[in-house]
């Protein structure tokens, strides 16, 4: 069997985020699964992890939510991530609880795939094989990660229809507040000034993404943020554009690539 599969691109279907996924589910297939908002990794046809850059990572949620010092994480990511134990090194070096461990890897992992599984017309590639480096926690069944995700898609839709919330960048309205607004909410609101986008809040904040994309668009519908517009322009200079993360399977080369980020990063 190749070692790497393609999927063709097609028409967007709401009610299926990822026939592939699916096909991949039932050949029980171990690799990993790369979409141009982020890659699902699979072990015997089920969801072990998921990585998008439109969300923090496990390594954000654990530090940032204050469950591990970072001096932690990254003697975590020494230790065992060339052995991809890293989630198990984590919990029997007694750095973190095995079900604060679990909780975190399961927030992630459902935050990342409801980016990944996102519509869209890129083809998907499967490549056989592959692990990640956080290694085994709790995988999760194909059919559970996908209801979560359509789940998630009505539920923003109930909230405000507007997609744009989601990817652009954000402003403040004049529009005054009629009701108190909560405090996770006003955490949110304090950080939009035009430039930001819900990514940016959330990588700010060290929370879910999709949990912020609920305060912006809960935020958008009482008139209180609006998407910056694009200037309509026959330039595609301006347009960002999101590229596929690397995956190798030498996790040597992997943990350089992920350090040299943090540090140029600081």
């Amino acid at each position: 069997m190749s070692p790497t599969v393609a999927d063709r691109p097609g028409t967007p279907e709401r009610a299926a985020p990822s026939p592939m996924l699916q096909r991949l589910a039932a050949e029980r297939a171990t690799g990993a699964l790369m979409r141009d908002r982020g890659t699902l990794y699979l072990a015997d046809g089920q969801v072990v992890h998921a990585e998008s850059p439109a969300t923090p990572g496990i390594d954000v949620l654990l530090t940032t939510g204050g469950a591990l010092r970072s001096e932690g994480w990254w003697d975590a990511i020494a230790q065992a991530g060339a052995g991809r134990r890293v989630g198990r090194y984590l919990v029997d070096s007694g750095r973190v609880p095995g079900g604060a461990l679990e909780l975190c890897h399961l927030g992630a992992l459902y935050d990342a795939a409801f980016f990944a599984l996102a519509p869209t017309n890129t083809p998907a590639r499967f490549r056989y094989g592959v692990s990640h480096w956080i290694g085994p926690v709790r995988p999760v069944p194909v059919h559970a990660v996908q209801r979560e995700t359509l789940r998630r898609r009505e539920l923003l839709d109930r909230i405000w229809p507007d997609a744009l919330t989601d990817s652009a960048p954000l402003a403040p309205t004049a529009h005054s507040v009629d009701a108190p607004v909560p405090a996770r909410q006003r955490h949110v609101l304090a950080l939009v000034n035009g430039e930001r986008t819900a990514t940016d809040i959330a990588q700010h904040l060290g929370r879910s993404a999709f949990h912020t994309l609920v305060d912006l668009r809960r935020l958008a519908a009482a008139g209180l943020v609006e998407a910056v517009r694009p200037a309509a322009s026959g330039s595609l200079s301006g347009h960002s554009r999101i590229t596929l993360p690397e995956v190798t399977n030498d996790p040597d080369v992997a943990l350089l690539r992920r350090l040299r980020d943090a540090l140029e990063a600081l």
